[in-house]
């Protein structure tokens, strides 16, 4: 056990609490080694949390480059007539577009009421509404108003809203049904009351396209307002009729939304633009996780402290994984001789870092799309093994996984270390207490007895 210098009053008897504070702070340095070490990995841990963010960032910057070399964009001469987008699966080229008739949802009414909130009956219906070829039963209750059979109807989705509008005339409160899908085939085929139902629903809500065309008077039951009708159009002279106004089949891996009646270019292309932003995103995630690993690594100097990982393997295997990924030529496509980033404008500098040669990169694209693409997204191509390298190394059971696991191993090992030893430094503590309290009585007795025979020797000397 190492010594101290013994506290002690002026009377000469011994400061026991300072004493014994004194010699726990030697007892406990073991202790205080252990939490140092336990500090120092938790650090550790954390800067490998760090790190393991900056990966999947980084991976995900790979994912969006390769992503965006499979995209393609769609202009259009004339937005007001047609606007598309596409997918990879589009091919490239120019598509003349000739609108001539555009879908809409069919609409009907009922004669105007003039409230609607009044009881419109006093028995209860059911109305068969056939949508399609879909029919559908609903349940009108006994005394419901035109609000109320406007939400029985809503509730039983049968493919039609209803609503109830205000025309401003003497009886404004029509009720209005508009299918809630463009084309003829999803138009309402028929309303009907059954049987045993009451007639003034049956007034209100009654509907044969045969015997209600044209529109009749407002007195007259359910009356359409609006026709259904398919988009008629042609591409490249091909004539096409579709239920809706987005189209998603007429062009391979191009869907149209349609606007206007008219005549239009549209002209599918590898999406650059795209391909351009993704990449820049890819250098600066691959430089925000180099930079860290290098920090990571750095023994520190004279005037900058060294880094918790600062000479830690798994921190120098990461960084010589990525180099050796990217300095390893990809297989080029059949016909093709791009190889290395360099050659499309992505190339090191000397500290390690990338930087992007937007020009060279645009010209890359603009001569050799499919090129680039392979250098990139080909078994062999660099996104796809980075894109590999990160989820190896994120993933449980990877190479940060097992790293951290080892750490968190080695501070369970020191806490149970440190608990063992504060249960003894507890027992120690007690121990000191009493051994140097029981030391004061002495010396306080001691000190009685030497005044006393001082006294007694003083007296006899007299």
């Amino acid at each position: 056990m190492a010594t101290s210098s013994v506290a002690s009053t002026s009377a000469g008897t011994l400061d026991v609490p300072s004493l014994v504070s004194q010699l726990m702070t030697v007892e406990r340095q073991p202790i205080d080694t252990l939490n140092t070490k336990v500090a120092s990995y938790q650090t550790k841990i954390s800067d490998f949390g760090a790190v393991s963010s900056l990966v999947s960032s980084f991976q995900t910057a790979v994912q969006s480059l390769n992503t965006s070399l499979q995209a393609n964009s769609v202009t259009s001469s004339d937005s007001s007539v047609a606007s598309a987008t596409a997918s990879s699966s589009a091919a490239a080229g120019t598509y003349s577009l000739n609108v001539t008739t555009l879908a809409q949802a069919q609409s009907l009414a009922a004669a105007g009421q003039a409230s609607a909130t009044s009881a419109m009956s006093t028995g209860a219906s059911t109305v068969t509404f056939t949508v399609g070829t879909t029919s559908t039963d609903v349940a009108i209750a006994a005394g419901a108003t035109l609000l109320d059979i406007r939400t029985a109807i809503n509730a039983a989705n049968i493919g039609v809203t209803a609503t109830v509008v205000n025309d401003g005339s003497g009886t404004p409160y029509r009720l209005s049904l508009t299918s809630n899908n463009q084309g003829t085939s999803n138009a309402i085929s028929s309303i009907t009351v059954k049987a045993g139902g009451d007639a003034a629903i049956n007034n209100l809500l009654a509907y044969n396209p045969t015997a209600n065309s044209p529109s009749p008077a407002p007195t007259v039951p359910m009356a359409q307002t609006v026709a259904a009708a398919n988009a008629v159009f042609t591409v490249n002279g091909i004539q096409m009729t579709k239920s809706s106004n987005t189209v998603s089949d007429a062009i391979q891996g191009v869907t149209l939304t349609l606007t206007n009646n008219s005549t239009a270019t549209l002209t599918v292309a590898h999406d650059t633009a795209a391909v351009g932003t993704a990449a820049s995103g890819f250098v600066s995630a691959y430089n925000a996780l180099y930079s860290q690993l290098k920090s990571f690594a750095s023994y520190g100097t004279s005037t900058t402290t060294a880094s918790a990982l600062a000479g830690d393997g798994t921190v120098r295997l990461m960084m010589d994984q990525l180099r050796g990924i990217m300095g390893t030529p990809a297989t080029p496509a059949s016909g093709g001789t791009l190889t290395t980033l360099s050659q499309i404008g992505i190339g090191f500098q000397t500290d390690g870092s990338l930087k992007l040669d937007s020009t060279k990169l645009n010209n890359s694209l603009a001569n050799n799309f499919s090129d680039v693409t392979n250098l990139f997204s080909s078994a062999t191509g660099f996104g796809t093994r980075l894109d590999a390298w990160s989820t190896s190394t994120t993933q449980v059971g990877g190479l940060i996984d097992i790293h951290t696991s080892g750490l968190n191993t080695s501070i369970k090992r020191y806490n149970d270390q440190i608990s063992q030893l504060e249960v003894r430094m507890t027992a120690l503590q007690k121990q000191y207490t009493t051994t140097y309290t029981d030391l004061n009585t002495m010396l306080n007795s001691m000190n009685s007895t030497s005044n006393y025979l001082t006294q007694a020797f003083a007296s006899t000397t007299k």
